[in-house]
């Protein structure tokens, strides 16, 4: 069973020595550029963070949303009167979306997995609800990303062998479903939508390697590799990464989901990776800590009180004209909600502008170089 297909991605530089590569993928709502960082927008929004910031200040190209939460608020008949996700948000740009597979999994105590679909209960309110890979589809299809991704289950980390491999096997007869579904079906506002297949398997290499070719069988759009940076050793994740990216075609895109830390999206771009999305720039930043290429800052400490110093050496922040590091100590010490913002804003302009001085090196011919000096300055805790 294979998908239609509608996206188009070229690579346009690759790096000696490692697998990293330069490419463009190309949607209906714009091209992107890869390798790439995408804000999440859960919910439909970025935390403390406004559309025009992400575009004119932070430079995002692309961000991803949640099916699970869209399906319940707003729901799929209010985004469908609005006619889908961008018209409702009033997002122009690439949108991608999770099947909602990792929220479920991570309900534990109020969700129930069989072979139709996982039932689960509202966070919300409790209710109760059934996903199945075909109705995932439909509201995939009603949200109306560029990019929409399978329904799967996602497996701990730490589980065992056993469970890993029925895990995977229900993930797979599910992929067959949502590809069956997706082809059945076709997108509702005027524009193509594409449909991600997800490598799952834990940390075991024969069920990743099986995984890995089921998925590359389908002959997507593109590929994501799911189930990482879920409890797993960091060498583990790196080693999983290099194994799937083995098998999976090298003429499509590669999307790591939910991954992760500055130095581990380094590490898996110079393993073929092509697309990152984390929650890590916003979360951390609203709890006050601050990536810079120098390192990790943790605002809140009374050393920044009277430092009158850019947030980033050079000035290289789009924030730098306006705040120092004294003023957003000052910000989280009053609790003002301004903090949470600069601190967003801040942390997702650094992804994105290391995922982009990244694809400049690749292009350049000195990633490997670049990576070596980047990591060991990362690694800082100023």
């Amino acid at each position: 069973m294979q998908l239609f297909l509608s996206m188009k991605f070229h690579i346009q530089y690759t790096d000696d020595g490692t697998d990293a590569r330069a490419g463009l993928l190309f949607t209906d709502h714009g091209s992107i550029e890869t390798p790439v960082f995408m804000p999440v927008g859960t919910q439909g929004a970025v935390k403390a963070v406004h559309f025009r910031e992400l575009r004119d200040e932070i430079g995002a190209q692309i961000i991803l949303g949640n099916t699970y939460h869209l399906y319940l608020r707003p729901g799929v008949e209010i985004l469908e009167q609005a006619g889908g996700f961008h018209r409702f948000s009033g997002w122009d740009r690439p949108v991608l979306t999770d099947s909602g597979g990792f929220q479920v999994f991570s309900l534990t105590e109020n969700r129930k997995l069989r072979e139709e679909g996982a039932e689960f209960r509202s966070h919300i309110d409790g209710s109760r609800h059934l996903f199945t890979p075909e109705n995932v589809m439909d509201t995939e299809r009603s949200i109306g990303a560029d990019i929409v991704m399978a329904f799967d289950e996602c497996t701990p980390g730490d589980a065992d062998y056993e469970y890993a491999k029925r895990s995977l096997s229900l993930t797979e007869r599910w992929l067959d479903r949502c590809i069956k579904r997706f082809d059945d079906t076709g997108p509702k506002y005027g524009y193509e939508q594409s449909l991600f297949p997800i490598v799952q398997g834990c940390i075991y290499p024969d069920l990743r390697w099986r995984a890995a070719e089921n998925v590359a069988s389908k002959s997507a759009d593109g590929n994501a590799i799911g189930g990482l940076a879920v409890g797993e050793p960091v060498d583990k994740m790196y080693e999983m990464i290099e194994l799937v990216n083995g098998i999976l075609p090298v003429d499509k895109p590669r999307y790591l989901m939910g991954v992760g830390t500055p130095i581990n999206i380094l590490e898996a771009i110079e393993r073929g990776v092509d697309m990152f999305d984390c929650i890590m720039p916003t979360r951390n930043g609203r709890n006050g800590q601050l990536f810079t290429s120098n390192g990790v800052i943790n605002i809140r400490n009374k050393k920044w009180e009277n430092d009158f110093s850019p947030i980033e050496d050079g000035g290289a922040s789009p924030l730098d004209e306006f705040h120092t590091r004294a003023y957003l100590h000052h910000l989280f010490t009053v609790n003002e909600i301004l903090g949470l913002q600069v601190a967003s804003i801040h942390n997702l302009a650094f992804y994105i502008r290391l995922v982009d001085q990244a694809r400049q090196h690749i292009i350049d011919g000195d990633f490997s170089q670049w990576k070596a000096l980047s990591i060991h300055r990362l690694k800082n805790r100023l």
